[in-house]
């Protein structure tokens, strides 16, 4: 009877060690194993045996975190006072560093995180913020990732989400952003003036390369004036050369009543 007893002592015990000795590890897990309080090495993924009471484990996730940094109070190098809000990408790829050379690498990641955003958005104006936003996502990344380089940590992408930009600052964008395509418009009636007085220099060049050329563009501008079926009125353009005509035979005649005169 006490062997009986002893064999189910020796079953429960065995059994209660098996299940505080193994561990199981998914493929994205690792196990930092310390024992007696020193690190020993990184285990997993799959199945893991400790030893009881000597060894500890501590399970350290490799997938990618999204972490949402809150929104910042930045000062532009302009003076300008917006909020900023980003999202962090990052993962585990030392778990040894990320476990005994911080205590807390999420919360640690998230403060660095925060300082950055506002130490890096307070060396640019209001419009680098709004308008270069790739390169400022990726030097707050260099930074953070550099920074966390030493506690197994690698920062993969850095987003900046919103800027917050209070309503009198909002108006004075819109004020600044109608006067800027204003100036383009006049820019580009200009340059269209100039086009058309190009072409026309051009044109008349050709023209006067053959006096019956006008002649025929004459006729052209008819046929397109008739093709629009206006009753109402016709315009018949005179030839240059009859005007001309006309104006040499009036000088004449002026000359000699001057002559007549003066005799």
């Amino acid at each position: 009877m006490m062997f009986e007893y002893l064999l189910y002592l020796i079953v429960i015990f065995v059994v209660l060690f098996l299940a505080s000795a193994i561990r199981i590890l998914r493929e994205y897990e690792r196990g930092v194993v310390f024992m007696l309080g020193r690190f020993w090495k990184v285990k997993g993924p799959g199945l893991i045996i400790l030893i009881p009471a000597i060894q500890q484990m501590v399970r350290v996730d490799l997938r990618i975190i999204t972490m949402d940094v809150p929104s910042q109070d930045v000062i532009s190098q302009d003076n300008v006072s917006v909020r900023v809000n980003a999202v962090l990408y990052f993962r585990v790829i030392d778990p040894q560093k990320a476990v005994i050379q911080v205590e807390n690498y999420f919360d640690a990641t998230s403060q660095l995180a925060q300082t950055t955003l506002r130490s890096v958005l307070g060396k640019h104006e209001l419009d680098e913020m709004l308008s270069e936003r790739d390169k400022l996502n990726d030097d707050i990344q260099d930074i953070i990732d550099n920074q966390t380089d030493s506690w197994g940590i690698k920062v993969t992408n850095v987003e900046i989400k919103h800027v917050d930009i209070n309503e009198s600052m909002v108006r004075a964008i819109a004020q600044q952003a109608e006067a800027e395509r204003t100036r383009r418009a006049k820019i580009i009636h200009a340059s269209g003036e100039m086009e058309a007085s190009q072409k026309l220099y051009e044109a008349a060049e050709v023209l006067s390369q053959n006096p019956q050329a006008i002649n025929l563009r004459y006729m052209q501008t008819l046929a397109d004036i008739a093709g629009e079926k206006n009753t109402s009125t016709i315009v018949f353009p005179l030839p240059v050369d009859l005007m001309s005509a006309f104006t040499k035979v009036a000088n004449a005649m002026g000359g000699k009543g001057k002559d007549s005169s003066q005799s």
